[in-house]
């Protein structure tokens, strides 16, 4: 068996794989191997899996799939995994991170005294505790950050259409969560029905000066209406660590006031991509077992 790391994982998973065959990461052989190992960079849309003539399994070491046809990939036989349990917390503790972040003026404290500025009364920060974090998605991410909020004393709601109910939050409405969060975080995959939904519209509907904090994908939100209501003070701070796509040229967000902008990181951290690389070789055990 063949099988192709396609993305960064771990330095140690290409020997944990040797057992189960070949590992490369030549993406010019795409075509020769059986099993391709990808994060959010390689793209297995219909082309690449028209080439990839031998492939029978793609595992994709993160959440979501939006990257992967994977319609397409299982009508040619193909299965399809990924390792959704394993970035929860990575991405919960970032989530949480940029809650503290925004509001404490973290940044621009620090860059202000790089300055040799003392802005002790410019910079005013306000409180998590007595806040409400409303989570729009209340999966593996969601669940965790809520542990995280509450241990802070916040009041956390949530709307996840796939629950019917939740260990620890309440769950409400669309509209009723956009009217009563401090703070809203998104953990969504990106679908037709999430491409977009924070917009102005939508914005609207929110608390005036709440903060947004985006870990899911940078599509679910219309970035030029962010800036908007950052700029209205309708949104009270912004932070994000997902883009349009993986670089940020062009992007309005950058430079917007009141932000806290991360280069897609929420998934790297050290103790998460070995997690990814033990459940890819649980992956590739149970199918090589069949």
């Amino acid at each position: 068996m063949k099988i192709l790391i396609s993305d960064a994982f771990d330095p140690s998973l290409p020997g944990k794989l040797a057992a189960f065959g070949e590992v490369t990461d030549d993406k010019e052989r795409v075509a020769e191997v059986d099993v391709v190992l990808v994060r959010s960079k390689t793209k297995c849309d219909r082309a690449y899996i028209d080439r990839a003539k031998k492939l029978r399994l793609i595992i994709r070491g993160g959440v979501g799939l939006d990257n992967i046809d994977v319609d397409y990939a299982r009508s040619k036989g193909i299965q399809v995994f990924n390792t959704a349990e394993a970035s929860a917390v990575a991405v919960a503790e970032l989530a949480f991170a940029l809650m503290i972040a925004v509001p404490s003026r973290l940044v621009d404290g620090h860059v202000s005294m790089t300055q040799r500025r003392w802005l002790k009364k410019e910079l005013k920060r306000t409180e998590l505790m007595g806040k409400t974090l409303g989570l729009i998605g209340a999966g593996n991410i969601g669940t965790e950050l809520a542990r995280r909020a509450l241990a802070f004393g916040m009041r956390v709601i949530a709307y996840d259409p796939l629950l019917k109910g939740h260990e620890l939050v309440e769950l409400v409405r669309l509209e009723e969560l956009f009217g009563q969060a401090d703070y809203l975080s998104l953990h969504v995959p990106l679908t037709d029905e999430t491409r977009g939904m924070i917009n102005r519209q939508t914005l609207g509907l929110m608390k005036k000066g709440a903060i947004l904090i985006n870990t899911g994908r940078g599509k679910c939100v219309v970035e030029e209406d962010v800036v908007e209501a950052l700029n209205s003070g309708q949104l009270g701070g912004y932070g994000t660590d997902v883009w349009y796509k993986d670089e940020i040229y062009g992007s309005p967000i950058v430079g917007a006031p009141n932000t806290v902008v991360m280069p897609h990181l929420g998934a790297s951290s050290k103790e998460n991509l070995l997690r990814i690389g033990d459940i890819v070789v649980d992956i590739l055990g149970k199918w090589t077992s069949k």
